[in-house]
């Protein structure tokens, strides 16, 4: 849910602990252009959910820049949602790769990073066909990135230890709002109804919204950033979750409220579907196109549920000003909405 966008505001070094202040000290002096290691501008960047993200820049006496780069302090508590230690291996491998951005030097609250020459994507542009077949063909590439670590299902564990984490913070009241004393028959019905052989496993981002899509506007070329929930998991979940995000508008001025009627239409599904199996090299058959679009209309489902129990835990560990409990009740709706459909339940409510 980390959301980058291009809206700046000035900002001052004041924003930056010493540990960082130091390391961009040290990186300038490593450059041998004459930069003055002791000035810097840092502009805080809007729009981060869980991290703050600053541009730095080096300016000469004229204004004109020499080098910038890019510093990530972490959030509170995301900690609950990640282990710290495993997105930076993931990150740095994904640099050796060519995938992202390079790490540039870490410290206890945060890092610096390359500083990527490239438009961040708006929710709008997640609708436009040309960039969803980019988006389609990079995420095929992306699943098939041999990373290190497990290359098992992280999907339902996940799940389990999220809703662990959300019955241990909750009131009695949000506890029974939420129905969180059934949701772990939910989470098996859905590991056993969602699995089978034939699903592709891949390294997925789990996290694809339009804040973690950069796109240079010259060459056209697509980046995914941010990999703090990246791991093996069904390619059908990465592409469910990535239409869910359809729904949302992070930079508007109720950035909680999800807008379903924008989730893509049939038509949509298909034509990024179809690019993203072709963009291997062979075109796909009919049957293989509506397998794929039938496993990910179920796997909305998970996403749902997943992103549902993030809301309830982040409003009890995050001071960010983001309604993140109306922000559940609504994943959770869709959740109850969709599942005697998509699974053929007639039950169409949750438990009393």
């Amino acid at each position: 849910m980390a959301v980058l966008d291009d809206t700046v505001t000035n900002g001052c070094e004041g924003h930056l602990p010493g540990e960082a202040k130091k390391l961009l000290k040290s990186l300038a002096s490593s450059w041998s252009d004459g930069i003055d290691s002791n000035t810097l501008q840092v502009i805080p960047l809007k729009g981060a959910m869980t991290n703050e993200v600053f541009q730095i820049n080096w300016l000469t006496e004229t204004g004109e820049l020499l080098h910038k780069v890019l510093v990530r302090l972490y959030g509170e508590g995301v900690d609950t949602f990640f282990d710290r230690d495993n997105e930076i291996r993931t990150f740095e491998c994904m640099s050796k790769h060519g995938q992202g951005p390079r790490l540039l030097a870490r410290f206890s609250t945060g890092r610096i990073e390359e500083f990527i020459h490239a438009k961040t994507l708006a929710a709008v542009d997640l609708r436009d066909p040309e960039i969803s077949a980019l988006i389609a063909t990079k995420l095929r590439e992306f699943h098939g990135l041999d990373m290190p670590g497990s290359k098992n299902v992280q999907l339902w564990d996940r799940m389990r230890n999220w809703l662990k984490e959300a019955q241990s913070l909750c009131s009695h009241d949000e506890a029974m709002e939420f129905h969180l004393d059934t949701l772990e028959e939910e989470i098996l019905t859905l590991e056993k109804e969602l699995s089978g052989d034939h699903l592709g496993i891949g390294f997925c981002h789990n996290d694809l919204q339009y804040g973690n899509i950069m796109m240079d506007e010259e060459t056209r070329l697509i980046t995914i950033i941010d990999y703090e929930y990246a791991s093996y998991n069904p390619v059908a979940y990465d592409l469910a979750n990535h239409f869910c995000e359809m729904a949302a508008n992070y930079n508007s001025n109720e950035p909680h409220i999800l807008d379903y009627g924008q989730y893509p239409d049939l038509e949509e599904r298909r034509r990024f579907v179809c690019r993203y199996l072709s963009s291997s090299g062979d075109e796909p058959i009919n049957f293989e196109v509506e397998q794929v679009l039938e496993d990910v209309e179920k796997y909305t489902l998970a996403s749902h549920l997943l992103w549902g129990l993030w809301g309830i835990i982040s409003e009890h560990v995050n001071e960010i000003n983001f309604d993140y409990m109306e922000y559940a009740r609504q994943r959770f709706q869709q959740y109850w909405l969709r599942k005697p459909t998509l699974l053929g339940y007639s039950d169409t409510s949750p438990p009393l």
